[in-house]
């Protein structure tokens, strides 16, 4: 069967869909005695449809599926793995059983009651950190620790631990409403679905086993006392209020969080001393269930000695839907292959790990750089010594030639020093740890994946790479400045950010015109006076058409980021727009 799978898997939707029509023969033929009930239903799905349905020319979920199917290819190809977008099903732990039990000592063979209570089951927390990057690391299914069941001589059960999930801040927890079919039943719920097609004594039975706990041999005695039957009245009725709380709370207060900041827990200053330092677990999101009941807390006048307990109370259950929106100071927008991810490498001196290559969607998750700047302007990138900054394979290549050569044998490191360089110094000559001396500022660049039309609707991965711009304080449009039209780009990007997000296209600051180096030709007259045409035509369409609300224009500043021309405007531009909107954000603007 698995091999079956597997080999359709390779095949065309159209192919696929086929497949799963003759599935049920294929398995008669291969003397399976029944089917599994979820291939059954596929291929009842598949046979109750029309060809016209099955044709991908016509079907937008096929045309779709295939789309995204080929994306997660890519990924998988290239070893991506970024995770974004991920909903996941949170069970917080089940409460342990009480005990039913009584105290036996010597020459006191009949004791009372003496029946632990059940642990309280762990809490799921969610902790947002600055050491991840993905949601990747976050499990599908998140399940907290049951507690520890009460033993005899009155002992408890142990508590089950806290569970603390760990995101990348900028993370936005959302609950899936209650009429979401991704929703994740309730305890009370997969109840109801587990007791389908009993008759009335054997869901009775049913619910009295996963509810009460017997004193052994006793259950048919116990169920017939009325000491047990108002036991049990009282049960019910707690248990209505807490399903009628419980839902209230699911539809009328949705669990929403916004992750932008880093909890940071902070000693008190007058703590005794020795006392432990407190891990701060995050936000709580789902309750454990309370243990159950020992047999002491049923003794009454009319009952001595009761022979049964509670079992423990299942923990919350929900389902959330977890989205990443990378927090970045400078966001680029662009077409694909417009130099976004050479421009991140010229600002960051070839630290930020980007691909470059001369196709289009090689970048096909978001790249966050840091850019150090000093007080006189110079970044960081800037005094690397890399100044060219090629395709991926071809530096690549390099590398490998001159390390064959035997060039790194004595070469110093980017953190080394060469030589002593006197405390006078005003500008940095060197980057690494040398740049610490002098870096007074510092802010973060979002490569983030090509745009294209329609990216707003969801085509390509537009959602995903939308997305990843949505927290970033300011925008710099990247556009190639080489095309004939490189201002009909620049209309595309503004259209599919707003239909993406109304005024989201407020946040732009600037357009880099890149790829300036490929204009000109070798310094011909007429060529050069072509392209500061080309320049200026930019800059009028960007003076008249890209204006933002509050009247402000956006600066048009030409670039090689190839061989790193023009990076020191570049960079103190993006510094005052980062300054600015700090400022706004500190001021609650």
């Amino acid at each position: 069967m698995l091999l079956v799978v597997a080999f359709t898997d390779r095949l065309s939707t159209d192919t696929l869909s086929y497949s799963f029509m003759r599935l049920p023969s294929l398995i008669a033929s291969h003397r399976v005695h029944r089917a599994p009930k979820c291939f059954n239903n596929c291929s009842r799905a598949f046979s109750e449809q029309k060809p016209s349905e099955l044709n991908p020319q016509t079907s937008e979920d096929l045309e779709t599926f295939r789309r995204r199917r080929k994306t997660d290819w890519k990924r998988r190809q290239r070893g991506q793995t970024f995770l974004d977008n991920v909903i996941v099903t949170v069970r917080a732990g089940k409460g342990g059983d009480g005990c039913a039990a009584f105290h036996r000592e010597k020459f006191k063979p009949f004791g009372p009651p003496s029946g632990g209570d059940g642990g309280r089951g762990g809490d799921v927390y969610i902790l947002p950190t600055s050491h991840l990057t993905t949601l990747s690391s976050v499990p599908k299914k998140i399940r907290g620790e049951n507690g520890a069941h009460g033993q005899g001589t009155w002992q408890n059960g142990k508590a089950g631990e806290p569970l603390v999930i760990k995101v990348p801040l900028g993370t936005i927890v959302r609950q899936l409403p209650w009429d979401d079919p991704r929703r994740a039943h309730d305890p009370w719920e997969a109840e109801e679905e587990s007791l389908e097609g009993l008759g009335p004594s054997e869901k009775r039975d049913k619910m009295r086993a996963k509810r009460w706990v017997h004193y052994p041999e006793y259950e048919d005695a116990n169920v017939e006392r009325d000491t047990f039957l108002e036991a049990e009245e009282a049960f019910y009725k707690a248990e209505r209020t807490r399903r009628y709380e419980s839902r209230k709370k699911a539809m009328n207060e949705p669990i929403y969080l916004d992750l932008d900041k880093e909890e940071v827990y902070e000693r008190p200053v007058n703590a005794p001393l020795g006392t432990r330092r407190q891990e701060p677990l995050g936000h709580l999101v789902a309750s454990g269930g309370m243990g159950g009941l020992g047999n002491p807390h049923f003794v009454s006048a009319d009952n001595r000695s009761p022979k049964f307990a509670t079992r423990g109370i299942e923990g919350e259950r929900l389902t959330l839907s977890l989205e990443l929106k990378l927090l970045a100071d400078i966001g680029l927008v662009g077409m694909p292959n417009a130099g976004k991810s050479t421009l991140l490498r010229a600002l960051t001196g070839g630290r930020a790990k980007s691909e470059v290559a001369g196709y289009a969607f090689t970048t096909l998750n978001p790249v966050v750089g840091i850019v150090r700047v000093a007080e006189d302007g110079t970044f960081e990138g800037a005094v690397t010594g890399q100044t060219v900054h090629d395709e991926t394979w071809k530096e690549e290549q390099e590398q490998q030639e001159r390390l064959e050569r035997g060039e790194y044998a004595t070469a110093l490191t980017r953190n080394q020093v060469p030589e002593e360089f006197p405390e006078t110094l005003d500008a940095p000559v060197k980057a690494g740890h040398h740049f610490d001396l002098f870096e007074k500022f510092r802010f973060t660049i979002a490569d983030n994946p090509g745009l294209i039309s329609r990216a707003s609707e969801n085509v390509g991965l537009g959602h995903a790479f939308l997305r990843s711009m949505e927290r970033s304080l300011a925008l710099a449009y990247v556009v190639d400045l080489s095309i004939d039209s490189p201002w009909e780009e620049l209309a595309v990007l503004k259209e599919e950010l707003e239909k993406y997000q109304p005024g989201m296209s407020e946040k732009a600051r600037m357009v880099i015109a890149n790829k300036a180096d490929l204009l000109g030709g070798d310094g011909d007259p007429v060529e050069v006076e072509k392209a500061q045409h080309k320049l200026k035509r930019l800059e009028e369409y960007v003076e008249s058409n890209m204006v933002l609300k509050t009247g402000r224009k956006l600066d048009v500043v030409p670039t090689s980021a190839k061989f790193s021309q023009n990076m020191m405007r570049v960079v103190g531009l993006m510094q005052k727009y980062v300054e600015e909107e700090r400022s706004l954000f500190e001021n609650g603007d």
